[in-house]
Formats: C-alpha cells, sequence, structure tokens
C-alpha cells in the first residue's frame, strides 16, 4: 500500500497573501488541487492523507467533496513547523497501516510527502520516486543545480565555492519505506533538540543513519512560495490536464 501525505499547512507570509498560498488560484483553480488531481491519478497513489490547519480543514473537506476525490482518506491538523505537520499526518497513517495489517502479514508499505505548493509534480517524477524507494528504502525528488553557488560568513562575504557537480537542489516529494520514516520521526520527537530539521530526509539521515538516493525530477516542479513564483508555476501549469 502506498500512502501520500499532502503538506497545505503554510502560512503563506513570504506571499503577502490574506489566504494561505496553497489555496490561492493558479489559473482559476486552488493551487492545491493540482498536486491532489496528480497523486490521485496515479496508479502507484492508493490513499492520500492532506494536512492542513485547524482554520481551513472545513475548507480544505469541502474542496475535496467538490472534486470527488476518491482516494484521500483523512484531513488532518497540522502544526507549528513543517516536521509538525508531516508527523501528524504519518501518525494517521500509522493508524491505517496498523488496521490494515491486523492478524496479516506485514506488506511492505511506502509514504510520499509532498509539498502542496509544488503544483507542477508530474506522474513521471512519482514513477521515478517509486523505482527508486523500492530499491533504496529513501529517495527524494531532486535536479542538479545550474548556477555556482558561494557559501558565505555572517558578513555576507564568500569563504567557499563548491563544487557544483555534487549540489542538488531538493524538491518534494520525498519517499520512503513507512517504518523506516515512522521510527526516524519517533526519534525525533524523543530529541529536545529539533533545530535545523528542513525536510524529511535530514530526519532519515540523521536518526536512522540512512542514505537517501537523489531521484531526478524536473526543474519544473517548483515551489511557489514568493508572489513571482506564481506567474512561472501558471506558465507551467498551462495545459496540464486536471480530472
Amino acid at each position: 500500500m502506498n500512502y501520500a501525505i499532502i503538506l497545505a499547512g503554510g502560512k503563506g507570509s513570504r506571499m503577502k497573501s490574506d489566504i494561505p498560498k496553497q489555496f490561492l488560484k493558479l489559473n482559476d483553480i486552488p493551487m492545491i488541487c493540482y498536486s491532489i488531481e496528480t497523486f490521485e491519478a496515479n496508479d502507484n497513489i492508493d490513499r492520500i492523507v492532506v494536512v492542513t490547519s485547524a482554520d481551513y480543514i472545513g475548507y480544505m473537506e469541502k474542496i475535496i467533496r467538490s472534486q470527488g476525490y476518491k482516494k484521500i482518506i483523512a484531513v488532518v491538523e497540522g502544526g507549528r513547523e513543517r516536521y509538525d505537520s508531516v508527523y501528524s499526518g504519518l501518525n494517521c497513517i500509522r493508524e491505517k497501516v496498523n488496521e490494515a495489517q491486523q492478524g496479516r502479514q506485514k506488506d511492505k508499505n511506502y509514504v510520499f510527502i509532498h509539498d502542496g505548493a509544488r503544483p507542477c509534480v508530474t506522474d513521471s517524477i512519482i514513477n521515478a520516486c517509486m523505482h527508486d524507494v523500492k530499491i533504496y528504502n529513501a529517495c527524494v525528488a531532486a535536479v542538479p543545480v545550474k548556477d555556482t553557488i558561494k557559501a558565505v560568513d555572517a558578513e555576507g562575504i564568500a569563504v567557499n565555492t563548491p563544487d557544483r557537480s555534487t549540489l542538488w537542489q531538493i524538491q518534494t516529494p520525498q519517499v520512503f519505506e513507512s517504518e523506516l520514516i515512522l521510527e526516524a520521526y519517533d526519534k525525533l520527537y524523543c530529541d529536545i533538540d529539533k533545530k535545523g530539521i528542513t525536510d524529511d530526509a535530514m530526519v532519515v539521515e540523521k536518526y536512522m543513519n540512512t542514505k537517501v538516493k537523489m531521484t531526478l525530477s524536473e526543474y519544473t516542479n517548483i515551489k511557489a512560495t514568493t508572489p513571482e513564483d506564481i506567474l512561472v508555476t501558471e506558465v507551467f501549469l498551462t495545459g496540464k490536464k486536471m480530472l
């Protein structure tokens, strides 16, 4: 069984919007719908959990009813930090997995964790991640960086130029064998110091000592974070077939 957690709990402060960015309309369609539609239509995905803020659970459920999504099994409340929201989604999946496996032999389950503010995710990206997670148990969608990167000090002075050929830009989905990611997050929540955790791969690397495969993604799979991103994203989404 393959699960997708779609995160829709961001506040959109950098978007300078009155509503969370994932609910902004792109080509007259709420941004979150693009991600849901893609995971809904993909044959590798069996169940979807959406995580959003308490204030928007009702709104999210209204969207789900209006669109007639079939794979969404729950809308759960997120938390203050991204990892809080992921853990909320994982605990929901943990319950579903335990229910499904009662009295049965354990099967391997995989969890796709995706940012709802990345509406340009495609079937090809999901399928490539599915291929790699079966081999490595942990993979993330990513692309090689195109630009030269500088490491700087506190005053903004360049101190190092990393070898660009070794650098990848991380995206989502990030995909893991379910027991691996659940145990990693359980360990994270036993750790008092959670500073510096910015993505799920870091949790697996730090707490499970597991190497994570970079799965070649697409440069169009951008995260809509600032107003100018909206314009670019709308161009990328033009012509994308919706259910």
